[in-house]
């Protein structure tokens, strides 16, 4: 960590649990200042009490749109600036399409793509104002080569790639970056609902210990190490090999 980097301003969404838990503390752990928003709070105001002048958490319903607006001006109310900010909230249902409904689905992009689109809306504006800042998005591989099972989160993933091509290229003559960033498949609780063998998931701790490294990347895409690069390029390049690896989600032919 540079020491230009120290109490810059990063913002977390989904940030109570799991990865973007990790994420924001590690940050902090490394001189920045984090705001942690989500619709619980347990686990951000526990490290905010522990790190007073440099946590906030900031209750918010990314699905709402006057919630995103007031939380985004919460953080600039208090801290004056956003340098970062960090789409990871997100929800799924986990059931063969058959079985979902179009409310499920519904809600899967009300989350994770319009979720990702209104902080966006509210941080972009500041960015572009200050002529500095990175949104990094968070994806996920079942946006290249879907998942059984999950539909609904594969198609918002999908979407996340391509507003954030789309991002980069009407960002490309300014100092404001969009990136996607890639976490491998990791122990979380949601994750946990697959029932994929523990020896194939990652440690969420040391998973946003990676990311907190690569906070300050512009890189199209931001990985956490080279396993997921790895398996990233074989999802673009050879999707039908990594697609296999999710049979198990299929039912037999009877």
């Amino acid at each position: 960590m540079q020491s230009s980097e120290r109490g810059r301003v990063v913002v977390v969404t989904g940030a109570n649990e799991g990865i973007g838990y990790h994420l924001l503390a590690s940050l902090v752990d490394d001189g920045y200042r984090g705001a942690g928003l989500d619709v619980h709070g347990e686990h951000v105001e526990a490290l905010e009490e522990a790190h007073p002048e440099r946590v906030r958490f900031v209750e918010c319903d990314v699905t709402s749109d006057d919630e995103v607006a007031a939380a985004v001006g919460a953080v600039l109310d208090e801290w004056e600036q956003i340098d970062v900010l960090v789409n990871n909230a997100a929800v799924f249902t986990f059931a063969p399409f058959a079985e979902t409904t179009l409310a499920d689905t519904r809600r899967e992009f009300e989350v994770n793509y319009f979720g990702y689109v209104r902080t966006i809306r509210a941080v972009l504006p500041h960015m572009r104002a200050r002529n500095e800042g990175i949104v990094h998005n968070v994806s996920s591989g079942a946006g290249l080569v879907g998942h059984p099972g999950l539909s609904g989160y594969a198609s918002t993933k999908g979407a996340i790639e391509a507003l954030v091509r789309s991002l980069r290229l009407e960002l490309r003559h300014e100092n404001v970056a969009c990136t996607l960033m890639h976490p491998p498949l990791s122990n979380t609780r949601s994750a946990a609902r697959l029932g994929y063998p523990a020896s194939l998931l990652s440690d969420p701790a040391d998973v946003g210990r990676k990311l907190a490294d690569r906070i300050a990347s512009t890189d199209r895409v931001v990985t956490a190490d080279r396993k997921t690069r790895l398996g990233l390029s074989l999802s673009r390049h050879v999707p039908y090999v990594v697609a296999k690896g999710t049979e198990r989600f299929v039912p037999p032919v009877e």
